[in-house]
C-alpha cells in the first residue's frame, strides 16, 4: 500500500527513473541479494517502505515474526545503502514505538520513555531498532539517514485478509459483506471506545516526498493528521460509506489496545505539510479501491 502509494506521488512529481522491487523479485530478508541489488543500481534516494505489517491479532501470535523479519528488512536495507554510497535514506516507522501510556498528542520526545502496548511489543522494538540504526549510521558515517513515524494507514491496495488487516480495512471488508448478506447487525471487537488517527496512504507518500526533497535531516518526525475519533465513530462512518443499514454491536471480550494514539505533528506542519485528505473522502475512496479489486 505504501510502497505503490510513493511511485504513485513520484511519478506525479515527474521522477521518471523510480526503482522498485516487489517482493517475489527481492528477498529483503536476504542480506546477499539485497546487498547486490544496492550495489548494481546504486540509487540516489531510498525510501524504505517494506514492512511485516498487521493488526493486534496478528502482531500477537506471529511475534517472532514481526520483530525477527522487521529487523532483517531495515538492517539489510540500512547497511547495504551505507556499502552502496547511499547518502539519502528515509525509514518508515509506526507510531506504536511509543508508550502505551504516552502523554497525547505524542511527541516525538516520547521515544523510550516508558513500557510498549504488549500486543505490538516485538513489531515496535524492530522499528524502533531502524530509528537508533538511521541514527548510528548518521553519527558514524555522516549519512542522511532520516525516519518518519506515520500513524494508522489505509488507501488503495490496502490488506483486507480479516485475519490479519488493520482495523480500517478490516471493517471495510465486514461492512461490505454485511450488506451483502443483509445481516440486522455488524460487530465490531472491543468497547469502541479507543481513539486512533487515520492517515490516507497517499497523503503519507506526500508527505514523505516532501521531507526528502526538501533536504530534512533532522531527528524523527510524525507524520499524521493530528486529530482522531473513536472507533466506534469509525466503524458509524465506514457503514455509511459502506452503506450497511443494519445495527453496530461490540464484542467486550476482544482487545482494544492502546486507549489512544494520537499524534503530535507540530514538527511536521513547521516543515510546511499538512494531511489534504478527509476521513470520509479517504475511505470512499478505499472502498471504491476494495470493490474495484472484488476482494473474496
Amino acid at each position: 500500500m505504501v510502497g505503490s502509494a510513493l511511485v504513485r506521488r513520484l511519478a506525479q512529481g515527474g521522477h521518471k527513473q523510480v526503482i522498485t522491487r516487489t517482493h517475489q523479485e527481492l528477498d529483503l530478508l536476504d542480506q546477499r541479494a539485497v546487498h547486490d541489488f544496492l550495489q548494481t543500481e546504486r540509487p540516489d534516494y531510498i525510501y524504505i517502505a517494506a514492512a511485516k505489517v498487521g493488526g493486534i491479532q496478528a502482531n500477537n501470535i506471529y511475534r517472532a515474526d514481526f520483530i525477527y523479519q522487521n529487523l532483517m528488512i531495515e538492517a539489510n536495507l540500512v547497511h547495504g545503502a551505507h556499502l552502496a554510497g547511499v547518502q539519502s535514506l528515509m525509514f518508515l516507522g509506526s507510531s506504536c514505538i511509543y508508550p502505551k501510556m504516552a502523554p497525547q498528542p505524542m511527541t516525538e520526545d516520547a521515544l523510550l520513555t516508558g513500557l510498549l502496548e504488549p500486543t505490538n511489543e516485538p513489531y515496535a522494538i524492530a522499528k524502533i531498532a531502524g530509528i537508533k540504526l538511521c541514527e548510528a549510521y548518521n553519527a558514524q558515517h555522516g549519512r542522511q539517514y532520516i525516519s518518519v513515524m506515520p500513524t494508522n494507514l489505509y488507501g488503495i491496495n490496502d490488506n483486507y485478509d480479516l485475519n490479519n488487516s488493520h482495523v480500517l480495512p478490516a471493517l471495510i471488508r465486514k461492512a461490505h459483506e454485511a450488506k451483502l448478506r443483509g445481516d440486522a447487525q455488524l460487530v465490531v471487537w472491543g468497547t469502541g471506545t479507543p481513539m486512533r488517527e487515520f492517515l490516507y496512504a497517499d497523503d503519507l507518500a506526500d508527505a514523505c516526498v516532501h521531507l526528502m526533497l526538501s533536504g530534512y535531516t533532522g531527528p524523527l518526525v510524525n507524520i499524521g493528521t493530528g486529530s482522531d475519533v473513536t472507533i466506534r465513530e469509525l466503524a458509524e462512518t465506514v457503514v455509511d460509506v459502506v452503506g450497511f443499514e443494519g445495527a453496530l454491536t461490540f464484542d467486550t471480550s476482544k482487545p482494544d489496545g492502546t486507549p489512544r494514539k494520537l499524534m503530535d505533528v507540530s514538527r511536521l506542519k513547521s516543515l510546511g505539510w499538512q494531511a489534504k485528505t478527509s476521513l470520509r473522502e479517504g475511505i470512499a475512496l478505499a472502498y471504491q479501491d476494495f470493490l474495484s479489486k472484488e476482494i473474496n
